[in-house]
């Protein structure tokens, strides 16, 4: 019986180990696992590895189909991502706090096909008012870290844009957050908000959260908008200068209510100050939805293989910086 039971036990741990292998030449297998040193995310050489990517839209509404392997999969392969978002929606309707059990599936189909592709994997909590949801959050990370600790692939994105809320209500409740993921899981990176939509870094920088290890920020803008342009590419100077740790886990071409003008001008002054700071970056978004920052013209499939003439001007402009930069 003992020796029926270690033999499970090696076939078991073998098959987890094989689980989490990564693709030879793949974005995770020559990075490995991240981490933060010196005010910089950094791979497992000690550089930063400006990862370059696609945030899936809402996991609601018309980005919802795009929840299914076959997508993050043509996303590795043609346009060569390195990392990508997957935004679980966590309010309004059909949110987490309603169907908990199908935005979690959908959350899981993206993170185990990104763990085989080899690419990184942000597990956001796509929420503006997280502060609100602190148990349930807590309860999903804490989930999450269990099913994924010491996967490299994975990071932890415990608040997507807080609105109009003090840097204390966010360092708070990241300060519940973060203990319930490093129950589980020790070292993946955790990605943690700031107010004003992902913008006041600086205000942050600050006030970091301490007492953790490997803990980084998020930064947003949107690259045609006349309100994020000198002053806002300062503000992430600043933080960046005070050793806060960034990540841009989204950024559009448009204005930052999604649509409005797609400055290419403007998205290169941006796309230009990513790589003078050695950041890596989400693109903003995945959808068919009738927008600036859509990646797809409407009814494209939902399962990938999309030609170019199913791509939006951001869609194609986005593909090719993605096939260029992660060559």
């Amino acid at each position: 019986m003992m020796k029926k039971f270690v033999l499970l036990l090696l076939i078991t741990l073998g098959s987890l180990t094989a689980a989490i292998a990564q693709p030879a030449g793949s974005p995770v297998a020559l990075n490995g696992a991240l981490s933060v040193k010196d005010g910089k995310i950094v791979n497992k050489n000690g550089v930063p590895p400006q990862l370059r990517g696609i945030s899936l839209s809402w996991s609601l509404w018309a980005g919802k189909k795009y929840y299914n392997p076959a997508v993050v999969d043509w996303l590795a392969k043609d346009f060569k991502v390195s990392i990508i978002r997957s935004a679980m929606g966590v309010q309004p309707e059909h949110g987490y706090l309603q169907e908990p059990a199908l935005q979690k599936q959908l959350m899981i189909n993206v993170v185990n096909q990104a763990i085989k592709n080899g690419i990184y994997v942000l597990i956001d909590w796509h929420d503006h008012n997280s502060h609100l949801h602190a148990p349930e959050a807590k309860a999903f990370f804490a989930e999450m870290a269990k099913k994924y600790s010491g996967v490299p692939n994975v990071i932890y994105e415990i608040w997507n844009e807080p609105e109009r809320i003090g840097w204390d209500t966010v360092k708070n409740y990241a300060l519940q957050v973060i203990p319930e993921i490093r129950k589980y899981d020790a070292k993946n990176l955790i990605i943690v908000g700031s107010p004003h939509w992902d913008q006041d870094v600086d205000i942050a920088a600050a006030d970091p959260v301490t007492g953790f290890s490997n803990i980084a920020y998020s930064f947003h803008f949107y690259a045609s908008d006349k309100n994020h342009q000198y002053k806002l590419r300062a503000r992430g100077d600043k933080a960046i200068k005070m050793g806060l740790p960034l990540m841009i886990t989204e950024w559009g071409v448009g204005e930052a209510n999604g649509n409005g003008q797609f400055s290419k001008t403007k998205t290169k002054l941006w796309v230009n100050w990513m790589a003078a700071n050695q950041l890596s970056w989400a693109n903003w978004n995945l959808t068919d939805k009738d927008e600036t920052t859509a990646i797809l013209e409407p009814g494209a499939p939902a399962n990938g293989g999309w030609t170019e003439e199913q791509l939006t001007n951001a869609g194609f402009y986005i593909r090719k910086l993605l096939r260029e930069l992660n060559k």
